[in-house]
């Protein structure tokens, strides 16, 4: 490949049963990952993510919300897509995650051990189920001003994220995030909650920083391996920041704003690990019409993996 390859990690709201299942049944070392980290899980939360993601009697169209499974789950698939890439010689320039994604590309920069980030995030789960309310997360497909138009509609929400120019996502209360979606199909404006326990990126998380915060200080974090770019700031991380891994699940991801800083300086293969290859689609609705960046998903909902896969190992 003749451009730097910037590995893309996506977070909650990507994940879906059955997601990766043709990865898990046809290559040795997806499964090989995915059953190492899985047996760390059971053996600290007692239940078995694999059997909850591949179950026959879960569908890929019903939601998959429990924060306690998916958190583990996006981890699992997508740092094993990653050793699957790594293993067949693609080599990344660049690692980029966006919200729970960072947790993952930060693992593969040798920032944190596998084992010490998946404690945390089972950690973090088990925290939010305790100490918060259950809201809700709603993409809109619209203009962020959108959000800054109608400050009544939008009253008691919070941006969590802005992901292009007509893409963004806010969090708020079940209710209200209920009441916005019914008036801007009125609008004919498409929305869709996301398939989430909790209002990420809001204050709605606040009750659990204490602890989180609390046991990210028991680990030592070590200086990237691999650059890691950040979507808080959009901008290489050289060193973590105090209470920076409880901010990238507090603060809003700035997926626009971290792409736009990367086209200014050179051109990129983007490539998505993500389970539903939505970075991917944020990547085209991002870069201009004379960009020589190039970008791909691998996984997606309709199972095209194997396919995607090769296509992109035959290029190494």
């Amino acid at each position: 490949m003749d451009k730097p390859i910037i590995f893309m990690f996506s977070g909650q709201g990507s994940q879906y049963y059955q997601m990766g299942r043709k990865l898990f049944q046809h290559n040795p070392t997806f499964r090989k990952w995915m059953v190492v980290i899985d047996d760390f899980v059971r053996r600290k939360i007692g239940s078995s993510v694999i059997d909850e993601i591949y179950n026959p009697k879960n569908r890929a169209e019903e939601p998959f919300v429990r924060t306690l499974f998916t958190s583990p789950a996006i981890f699992m698939v997508e740092y094993s897509l990653a050793q699957v890439l790594l293993e067949g010689g693609v080599e990344p320039g660049y690692l980029l995650g966006a919200s729970l994604g960072e947790f993952i590309a930060a693992t593969l920069s040798g920032v944190l051990g596998m084992e010490e980030c998946v404690d945390y995030l089972l950690k973090q789960a088990e925290t939010l189920e305790h100490c918060c309310k259950n809201s809700s997360m709603l993409t809109i497909v619209a203009s962020p001003d959108l959000y800054y138009k109608d400050p009544q509609l939008f009253a008691e929400t919070e941006i969590a994220s802005i992901n292009f120019h007509s893409h963004f996502v806010i969090s708020g209360k079940n209710e209200k995030i209920a009441e916005i979606s019914g008036f801007l199909k009125g609008r004919e404006i498409i929305s869709l909650c996301l398939p989430v326990s909790f209002g990420f990126h809001s204050s709605w998380i606040d009750p659990a920083a204490p602890i989180c915060r609390d046991f990210l200080k028991t680990i030592s974090f070590h200086k990237p391996e691999i650059p890691l770019i950040s979507c808080l700031s959009g901008t290489e991380l050289t060193g973590i920041p105090e209470n920076y891994f409880w901010d990238v699940v507090r603060k809003p991801v700035q997926f626009q704003q971290t792409l736009q800083e990367l086209e200014r300086k050179a051109a990129y293969f983007y490539l998505d690990l993500g389970p539903s290859g939505t970075l991917a689609t944020f990547t085209k609705y991002n870069l201009k019409p004379d960009s020589s960046s190039s970008f791909q998903a691998i996984m997606t909902p309709f199972h095209q993996e194997l396919k995607n896969l090769q296509k992109i190992l035959d290029q190494v």
